[in-house]
């Protein structure tokens, strides 16, 4: 790679719809809303924007797409609520901005940037609604937020726990979107936001707002995105734990996602997956799960979409 490049990866979450249950229809759904999330980024990126402001455009638009996890396709919680965590990091000097728990600003992401230019990293409830209120960011309410397909999973899920039987389908176990980039000066940055599990109890949070464990960015290392099962994400602090094997160990990127999210998260119940992008601009996209919506965009590479292997 040159030094005068820059790289995006997005993903959509690792809670794919099953390959058995894809449509061709839903299928191209899935693609052009991909592509739409890159062109946000690379329109930053190839103006020579930040990586920061990149990737916060890119999630922006994955918020606002309700066939993902997050914003508007928010999963609801056990008591039909609606709970939503986002988080950024900027890689030039670690500044990290994160919100847990809320719900009304139809793009969590951009309260997470409200928190990121202040003197805390993490606000949850009501505290960083308001913050977002005083900031004058756009609003939605329940009908706003409302998808017929998660209202669906939730009932599903709850009457499978009525009957004592296993939730096995990865696309309401979980989901959340992302997104990593290097710009043109060498910046590196990382983006997520979630609405979580289906049937989560009200006030868990996953991994998403968690700065180390689903949201991690340094100059000098990487930035990572993760979705999955949150809890083993934090337990394992995946961010970090790939940027540890990068800076200690002298492994490369891919060598530290692919460890991390196969030797560390999968025998332990961590089903999912990361994407990550090192100072070089190499790109790495995990997953340990039948599928992962994702997409990359490079200066000079035509961007491409994926869904499954």
């Amino acid at each position: 790679m040159t030094k005068q490049t820059w790289a995006l990866a997005v993903h959509g979450g690792a809670g794919t719809i099953l390959r058995a249950k894809m449509t061709p229809e839903k299928e191209a759904a899935y693609h052009a809303a991909l592509r739409r999330v890159l062109e946000a980024g690379q329109a930053v990126l190839r103006d020579g924007g930040l990586a920061i402001d990149a990737v916060t455009a890119a999630v922006v638009v994955l918020e606002d797409e309700p066939l993902f996890n997050a914003g508007r396709g928010a999963v609801y919680t056990s008591a039909g609520e609606q709970e939503m965590d986002a988080a950024v990091m900027d890689g030039r000097d670690r500044q990290a901005g994160a919100v847990a728990g809320i719900f009304g600003p139809r793009n969590p992401i951009r309260v997470a940037r409200l928190v990121m230019d202040s003197p805390q990293v993490l606000l949850t409830g009501a505290p960083a609604v308001d913050l977002a209120r005083a900031a004058g960011l756009p609003f939605g309410d329940r009908d706003y937020f409302f998808t017929e397909p998660r209202w669906t999973a939730l009932q599903e899920t709850m009457a499978l726990r009525a009957s004592g039987t296993a939730e096995t389908d990865p696309a309401r176990r979980h989901g959340t979107v992302g997104a990593v980039a290097l710009d043109l000066s060498g910046n590196l940055a990382a983006a997520t936001s979630t609405g979580g599990m289906t049937a989560k109890p009200p006030g868990r949070v996953g991994d998403s707002p968690v700065i180390g464990a689903g949201t991690f960015a340094d100059n000098a290392i990487c930035a990572v995105s993760g979705t999955g099962h949150g809890e083993i994400f934090i337990r394992w602090t995946a961010g970090a734990e790939i940027a540890a094997r990068i800076r200690h160990a002298g492994q490369t990127l891919e060598q530290a996602a692919t460890a991390v999210v196969m030797e560390d998260l999968m025998p332990n119940d961590g089903s999912g997956g990361v994407i990550a992008v090192d100072r070089a601009g190499n790109i790495a996209m995990p997953f340990n799960c039948e599928g992962m919506y994702r997409g990359t965009a490079r200066r000079g590479e035509a961007p491409q979409t994926f869904i499954y292997r």
